[in-house]
């Protein structure tokens, strides 16, 4: 599993854009929160839910062979059983990293990612990494840009 430090930033940096299975239209949804993080943060968020026509301003398309460009990073935000199809999935359109959000543990599908020269990370929440190394942390998870010792009203 690619947990090191220096091998999470590499994904982080050189992954930009992200395919995000299982995205929740509902802005309460763990996925969406940490796809506006992202989004926020610069990457290009592609939504893969076939339930929405669009998230985040972005088209939504039902499954990832439908992306007609380039998808450096599978975020996953579906039960562990149903990891290894999109693991195929992922290898199919050339994906660059297999990521298995928090919770997430699918070990036959990390196995098969890395047998195809994938990264591949497991019971991770890509926005808590992207805030833990690459800065953007709060005392609630958000960093809200404002430097004060007084709370808001």
């Amino acid at each position: 599993m690619a947990d090191d430090i220096s091998t999470l930033r590499r994904i982080l940096k050189e992954g930009r854009t992200l395919a995000v299975v299982g995205l929740s239209a509902e802005w309460h949804r763990p996925s969406y929160f940490a796809a506006s993080y992202m989004q926020a943060k610069g990457y290009r968020i592609v939504p893969v839910n076939p339930r929405y026509e669009k998230i985040l301003g972005e088209r939504c398309y039902p499954k990832l062979e439908d992306i007609p460009f380039p998808v450096d990073l599978v975020d996953v935000f579906r039960r562990t059983e149903d990891v290894l199809p999109i693991a195929r999935s992922a290898i199919a359109i050339g994906a660059k990293c297999l990521w298995q959000q928090i919770g997430v543990k699918n070990l036959e599908a990390d196995a098969l990612a890395r047998a195809a020269g994938l990264d591949s990370v497991m019971d991770r929440c890509v926005k808590i990494e992207h805030a833990r190394l690459f800065g953007g942390l709060h005392w609630v998870g958000v960093n809200t840009r404002v430097i004060s010792a007084r709370r808001p009203v």
